[in-house]
């Protein structure tokens, strides 16, 4: 075997590990986010109960879930909030919270063009969907991100600082004796 057949099968598994990493960070968040979203969908279809509106959007729960997962991933190779991960984890966490919560928002305003777009509606129109009461619903969901993303980037920040992985042996292994 020569050196450029080595290096490039090193290459290769390094490749696979980092896929498979990313694949079950992608998963983790996912289900994080499905159950966070999950018990909002519950508040929301409670409260509108009440109204006489019934509510019932798991599955769209489910889908915004994953696209979050990835949009989180995407953030974290496009590098967003390492501006403050050597201040005290608090600064750290609120920050990444409210920065990946306004980019997930940002994916919310997209979201809405493709939609206007693919019921074939007029910029315009689109515009002022976006400004009345698309505006509201991406505001109050930007909000709802950045609270569930408060303690998911506690645990996130907690973990890098402990040792990657080591919040997970804490949480999920049993105590020694």
């Amino acid at each position: 075997m020569n050196a450029t057949s080595a290096q490039s099968e090193k290459r290769s598994s390094g490749l696979k590990e980092k896929a498979i990493e990313e694949f079950r960070m992608f998963w983790a968040i996912a289900i994080y986010l499905v159950v966070m979203l999950g018990a909002f969908t519950t508040y929301r279809r409670l409260i509108l109960s009440e109204s006489g509106i019934s509510y019932l959007h798991y599955g769209a729960g489910v889908i915004e879930a994953l696209i979050l997962a990835k949009v989180i991933l995407i953030g974290q190779a496009l590098g967003l909030g390492k501006r403050f991960e050597n201040a005290p984890l608090f600064v750290s966490v609120l920050f990444k919270a409210a920065v990946f919560g306004v980019f997930a928002g940002l994916f919310g305003v997209i979201e809405h063009v493709i939609e206007g777009l693919v019921h074939r509606e007029s910029w315009g129109d689109i515009a002022h969907s976006l400004v009345s009461a698309g505006r509201d619903e991406i505001l109050a969901r930007t909000l709802v991100l950045i609270v569930t993303f408060i303690p998911f980037f506690a645990f996130w920040e907690t973990d890098k600082v402990l040792g990657e992985g080591k919040l997970f042996e804490l949480f999920f292994h049993k105590k020694a004796a």
